[in-house]
């Protein structure tokens, strides 16, 4: 770490090329500051980019003795990413994902060409994130940490920062319970191979997942999804057409779209709730395998599984294909 008040003094590798007369890719090949006695580096020990403190390297070039640095942690103290992620308590990869908070950007400062953040302000995210401070994961017994809400966009941070995170990666940042975490990835990396593939059709979604660098081993789910995903945004039109027939027919109040569900990952299913006083049945849903049919309850009108719900107590299946016009669905309701 860099002690407060001390930036100023701080030189790169290539400062210390320089200060010796020497060229960087011959400083680097001599390797003096690998002699004994020369100071340590006050960059993290796994940090790619070398810091030293100016003071101490010159005193060990005259042959003074090399001053210690302070040895109290201090507010204005500046820590790279690996020291804030250690900080508090978190990956490296977390903190790139964390480093986009507001109160980072605006406190974040360059060093030798490396990101830097005052202990104080590290203290302060801490207090402020998501999740339990000091404990990562989720601790036993307790409910996620995060509003359901805030999931997808700090999730979306996390898989912005690194393709490759897993759903244990996203628990360690976020305190949410795995299952929580992968349903969150699954869903995002699903919409996201989605956008690619609107924009390139010749895609299919594993070569999707390729282009944004997802390992195959964790996209099985998301890869399904996104051709459902897909198809559920072509349906949209549709499905928007008959909900504005359905609203001039009286049958609902508002013009509301169809709440669009992915059971399994695998199939497009639309809800309708038909809130109106004549309206003919509680609801109606579309499959994208079957076509429309009406539903016993406005609560529940989706059955669970894959299995197609037989024709009986309030459930009608109606004639005229997958997608018949909206009219002809309105007539055939009314018939």
């Amino acid at each position: 770490m860099i002690r407060a008040g001390r930036r100023h003094l701080v030189r790169t590798l290539a400062d210390l090329a320089a200060q010796q007369g020497l060229r960087t890719e011959r400083y680097l090949k001599l390797k003096p500051y690998e002699a004994r006695g020369f100071p340590p580096p006050v960059s993290s020990p796994k940090a790619r980019t070398r810091l030293y403190d100016g003071e101490q390297v010159d005193a060990y070039l005259l042959g003074k003795p090399v001053p210690p640095l302070p040895d109290q942690d201090g507010d204005d103290d500046l820590l790279d990413r690996q020291e804030c992620a250690a900080a508090i308590g978190v990956t490296p990869r977390t903190w790139d994902g964390y480093k986009r908070h507001p109160l980072l950007t605006e406190h974040v400062t360059d060093v030798g060409g490396v990101e830097h953040w005052p202990r104080r302000i590290v203290r302060q995210y801490q207090t402020s994130r998501p999740g339990k401070p000091t404990v990562t994961g989720r601790p036993e017994g307790t409910g996620d940490q995060v509003p359901r809400d805030q999931l997808p966009a700090l999730t979306a941070e996390l898989l912005d920062a690194d393709p490759t995170i897993s759903a244990a990666g996203v628990t360690e940042a976020l305190g949410i319970h795995r299952d929580t975490a992968q349903e969150a990835l699954t869903r995002l990396r699903a919409d996201r191979m989605a956008d690619l593939m609107h924009t390139d059709p010749s895609l299919t979604p594993d070569q999707a997942a390729v282009a944004l660098g997802y390992p195959a081993g964790q996209v099985r789910r998301a890869t399904a999804r996104a051709g459902t995903v897909l198809r559920a945004r072509r349906a949209a039109p549709y499905l928007a057409g008959v909900a504005a027939a359905l609203h001039r027919a009286g049958w609902t109040t508002t013009e509301a779209v169809p709440d669009v569900q992915f059971p399994g990952d695998d199939r497009v299913v639309a809800a309708v709730v038909l809130d109106g006083d004549q309206a003919p049945a509680p609801a109606l849903v579309w499959d994208e395998r079957y076509g429309w049919r009406t539903a016993a309850s406005r609560r529940h009108p989706l059955t669970k599984g894959a299995v197609l719900p037989p024709e009986g107590d309030g459930i009608a299946y109606v004639a005229g294909g997958i997608t018949p016009p909206p009219g002809a669905l309105i007539t055939a309701l009314t018939s």
